[in-house]
């Protein structure tokens, strides 16, 4: 009994320090377990951030890729398109001895430039401010589409675009409904003056406006002996001399519209019109009128601009009394640019004659590859 008491003693000593241990160590291993799975909520939430980060930075990156696309297609579309530069400043050769006496031109004022390099190749009078006609309507169709004004733009004909100075006639009838786009080809191609009339009174600000904005650009494109008063050259007192001439045509060739309708040897457009046609009524026969629209064909004034033989970039001619026939015209010939100004020629078929003498002066001689051009700028 004594050794039993004894053995249970010796174990309720044993058993205490045991439990405390497993104690201890259920502490130990629940103290342990609390960090890390700490540790690990802290890692994933370490790994949102990262992941979130990352996502806005992908996202920032995304936009900021996107305004710079932007920024490109941007630039892009306000990068002005190429133009060719304009024409140098005039080399020329006295107003009084032109180049090569054999080239006999009947115009009273007259000149041939290389529009590459601005050498004068034939100069006559070209000094004299005269009366320039039509050829005013290069500089009308500058103005016009300098405006940016929309080309769609229906524009009626009215009595204000009726030539009072002259008494020209016109195809163009009263109430004629047009675009801005039909009247410019009208005034470039068949010269009509009702057409270039109605450009300059549609200008914001009417026709005072209009002129003023033509000396403008005169000015600013170096032509500074000429003077502009209306859009049609129907008035003498617009007036340019051949130098100056030259340097409108150089500017109006920067103008691919004006260049396409200039050039064009015809063109056609529907106008309004009246039908007669009789009608039996009660036996008897009555005369109707019914309105109609008709075809109309405007031919350009300029025949070389229907010829396979001539490669026109501009063209333009023009006629008054005070002015005589006149031509400009910006072509290739011999496998030069050169800008041809021919003012107050002998009758219609005068200018034109001095136009084929020009070609056939540069085509035989070719005066940029043999002959060499000095004297100060005019």
């Amino acid at each position: 009994m004594k050794k039993v008491l004894m053995f249970l003693t010796l174990l309720a000593f044993t058993a205490g320090p045991m439990c405390s241990m497993a104690q201890a160590a259920e502490r130990s291993k629940s103290s342990l377990a609390k960090p890390k799975a700490t540790l690990v909520k802290s890692k994933a939430k370490a790994k949102v951030r990262i992941k979130t980060k990352k996502i806005s930075q992908s996202a920032s990156g995304k936009a900021t890729a996107q305004a710079s696309k932007k920024g490109i297609t941007a630039s892009r579309t306000q990068v002005a398109p190429r133009v060719e530069p304009p024409l140098r400043t005039v080399r020329g050769v006295s107003a009084d001895t032109p180049l090569g006496e054999e080239l006999d031109l009947r115009a009273s004022a007259a000149m041939v430039v290389d529009q590459e390099s601005g050498a004068a190749l034939y100069a006559k009078n070209i000094d004299v401010p005269t009366s320039i006609a039509s050829i005013t309507k290069l500089m009308t169709a500058m103005v016009t589409l300098d405006a940016g004004l929309p080309l769609d733009e229906e524009i009626i004909i009215n009595d204000e675009d009726v030539d009072h100075l002259k008494g020209t006639g016109s195809r163009l009838a009263l109430g004629a409904q047009l675009t801005r786009e039909e009247l410019l080809h009208l005034a470039l191609i068949a010269s009509e003056n009702r057409a270039a009339a109605a450009l300059s009174r549609a200008y914001p600000g009417g026709r005072p406006a209009f002129v003023a904005a033509m000396n403008r650009k005169a000015s600013k494109i170096g032509m500074h002996d000429s003077r502009f008063v209306d859009a049609t050259g129907l008035n003498s007192d617009n007036r340019a001399t051949a130098a100056d001439l030259v340097k409108m045509v150089d500017a109006a060739y920067r103008y691919p519209l004006i260049r396409e309708i200039s050039t064009t040897g015809r063109y056609d457009v529907s106008l309004p019109g009246t039908q007669v046609v009789k009608v039996r009524e009660n036996g008897k026969l009555h005369k109707v009128y019914r309105p109609v629209q008709r075809h109309v064909a405007f031919n350009n004034t300029n025949r070389l601009t229907r010829s396979e033989d001539w490669d026109i970039g501009v063209s333009k001619t023009g006629y008054i009394n005070e002015a005589g026939h006149c031509l400009v015209m910006q072509t290739r010939i011999a496998d030069q640019r050169v800008i041809i100004v021919l003012l107050d020629s002998i009758g219609n078929r005068g200018r034109i004659a001095d136009a084929q003498r020009i070609r056939k002066w540069l085509g035989n001689d070719s005066p940029l590859a043999i002959r060499k051009i000095s004297g100060s700028s005019t």
